[in-house]
């Protein structure tokens, strides 16, 4: 019996015994990939504090200021004519609703390399 523990002690352990890996080199790759969708909803309200008029034209005239309610007549008749008007009072004077979604894609790709 003495003598096969001599013999163990002179030759070694057993390969295998060893329960901590070791290594002198090696590589590792990753990715990643994450994908992320944002929706914004939009409403605008613009409000106007006063009153605006607006009056555009060709071959048109008109007695006295241009107004809501004036008198208006064409310059030349039986020449081409373009008129409109506009009358803007306090209030809202525009809205806008909208909806925006944007994706975004993400890829991240990374190597390592060890030594020892």
């Amino acid at each position: 019996m003495k003598l096969l523990f001599v013999i163990l002690f002179l030759v070694g352990a057993p390969a295998g015994a060893s329960s901590v890996p070791t290594f002198t080199r090696g590589t590792m790759t990753s990715t990643t990939t994450s994908f992320t969708t944002v929706t914004e909803t939009y409403n605008i309200v613009e409000y106007s504090t006063g009153n605006s008029y607006t009056m555009t034209g060709t071959n048109i005239s008109v007695d006295g200021q241009p107004r809501l309610g004036a008198s208006y007549s064409q310059t030349v008749p039986g020449l081409p004519t373009q008129f409109s008007e506009s009358s803007l009072t306090p209030g809202i004077s525009r809205v806008t609703d909208f909806t925006r979604t944007t994706t975004i894609d993400s890829t991240t790709q990374s190597l390592s390399v060890f030594t020892q």
